[in-house]
């Protein structure tokens, strides 16, 4: 199976899972991978680490499927499903086919009621070496930039 290349979703500072404060995140529960710190900025929008197909799609999280079967979860901020889909506009339906980089959900990062908006990206199911790290935690990234190697 051919590495995949999985791009940030979301601009931000990197940090490690262990540095979430969730612990289905931060045990790698689901998976490994990194998160992200994003600036407090209205109208961010986030786009597609992978190219594939969305398998699962919420106002705060979406679940990206490579047609060889690997997925990716981008969870935007913690407890954030208790807004209820307030602050976030989807731009894709669930079973759309989209592109590394297209955008998926724009939100606002400053208006979560004082939640966490940390983005955790996890390799679903992945091995815990499955994933390399091209980004390290505290570089700042920006959206659309490579992050993680899964082999």
């Amino acid at each position: 199976m051919a590495s995949l290349t999985v791009l940030s979703p979301v601009s931000g500072q990197v940090l490690g899972l262990s540095e979430v404060a969730d612990p289905v995140f931060s045990a790698e529960l689901v998976g490994p991978g990194l998160a992200l710190d994003p600036p407090l900025a209205a109208g961010s929008e986030v786009i597609s680490p992978i190219a594939g197909t969305i398998v699962k799609l919420h106002p705060h999280a979406f679940v990206v499927q490579h047609d060889d079967g690997r997925a990716v979860l981008v969870h935007l901020g913690i407890d954030t499903v208790e807004l209820g889909g307030a602050g976030f506009t989807l731009h894709a339906a669930e079973g759309a086919v989209v592109t590394a980089g297209q955008v998926v959900v724009s939100w606002d990062p400053s208006a979560l009621g004082g939640r966490s908006p940390v983005c955790p990206v996890v390799g679903l199911e992945a091995g815990a070496d499955a994933l390399t790290r091209l980004a390290r935690p505290g570089d700042t990234v920006t959206a659309g930039e490579p992050l993680l190697s899964w082999a």
